[in-house]
């Protein structure tokens, strides 16, 4: 994204914030309910076959709990079509666009929203309903997993604005937005593994895969991988480029990370053994990894990943990426997209 786009972003956004007044937040109205925003023009896009089906039997659900506010609703039909109608919302006049899936649809309406933004079409605010598997992205904003949780924050209407980041590569030499992170080696390969696991969800799925990607894939690639002020060459087992914190609907891979500071939490994982990846994992579930000597977090706003030796499968906040890429450039943009969350 060049220097007119970046600008064109920030115009978008100022004038998107102007509109709900310089705090962000909605103006309020309380009524038997309680303290509700008086929300503007909202559209929801379900993703019905999130969370293994859980994203239509929430249709009835947000029908009967959102009627008040009048929104529109459309059901998905194919990959990329969440990011189609995300695009079609602005061009309506929709104010609020609403995710409703996990983390797939979360990044297809992200994609659709900065598109919007970026032709001129206009700008909404972005809503997340979480019903999907992982749920990391609305992890990241501050939106809790499930309807009630959901709809509740959709209601009060707070916001804040995020940083989008940017990969190129792969399927997308062009370039995709994303929210939350970008996975490349071992956490890409857990990722593809959990999609064939069909009886499980959530966070269990990603366990199982994680342990069958242990004798998967367990020799590191060596990669140079080029940050802000210095360039490295490693075996890297794995590199996660974070705005956001979490990955795989529980492994914290940058518990530190902020979606507001400018910068991605690049973590690195050396070349370790099979014995020791097993050790690892329960240290990234809590948090912990950092200080193991084969684990290193490096902040930065730009990311090259070059395959020296090897090659790089690869994920942007749970989508396919690569399976065997060469090179990937990951930058970060910020203030991009106001987002209602629980914490501003």
């Amino acid at each position: 994204m060049g220097e007119p786009e970046k600008r064109h972003l920030r115009l978008c956004h100022r004038r998107n914030q102007a509109a709900w007044g310089c705090s962000g937040h909605a103006h309020r109205l309380q009524n038997s309910i309680g303290v509700l925003p008086l929300m503007p023009k909202i559209k929801l896009v379900v993703n019905p076959v999130s969370g293994r089906g859980a994203g239509l039997r929430s249709v009835p659900y947000l029908e009967e709990n959102l009627k008040d506010l009048h929104p529109s609703l459309v059901l998905t039909e194919r990959p990329g079509h969440a990011q189609e109608l995300a695009c079609e919302a602005v061009a309506s006049g929709f104010e609020v666009v609403v995710a409703v899936g996990g983390d797939g649809t979360s990044n297809e309406v992200l994609n659709g929203l900065v598109q919007a933004q970026l032709k001129g079409v206009g700008s909404a605010k972005m809503g997340v309903i979480s019903v999907g598997r992982g749920n990391d992205f609305a992890y990241g904003i501050g939106v809790p997993k499930g309807l009630p949780e959901g709809c509740q924050i959709l209601r009060q209407g707070k916001t804040k604005v995020i940083d989008v980041g940017v990969v190129s590569g792969g399927f997308y030499p062009q370039g995709r937005y994303f929210g939350n992170g970008v996975g490349i080696g071992f956490d890409a390969v857990v990722g593809f593994e959990a999609l064939k696991l069909a009886p499980l969800s959530g966070f269990a799925s990603y366990i199982i895969a994680a342990l069958k990607t242990i004798y998967l894939y367990y020799t590191a690639p060596i990669v140079k991988i080029t940050l802000d002020d210095q360039t490295i060459e490693t075996p890297a087992l794995m590199v996660s480029i974070m705005n956001g914190r979490r990955m795989g609907g529980g492994f914290m891979m940058a518990p530190a990370s902020s979606t507001q500071d400018g910068l991605f939490d690049v973590c690195i994982a050396g070349q370790v053994s099979r014995a020791e990846i097993f050790k690892l994992i329960p240290r990234f579930m809590k948090g912990t990894q950092e200080g193991h000597p084969a684990i290193r977090t490096i902040r930065s706003r730009q990311v090259a990943v070059t395959a020296l030796q090897g090659s790089l499968p690869a994920h942007a906040d749970g989508e396919t990426l690569c399976t065997a890429g060469e090179n990937l450039a990951v930058s970060l943009h910020p203030a991009v997209l106001e987002v209602i969350t629980m914490t501003t």
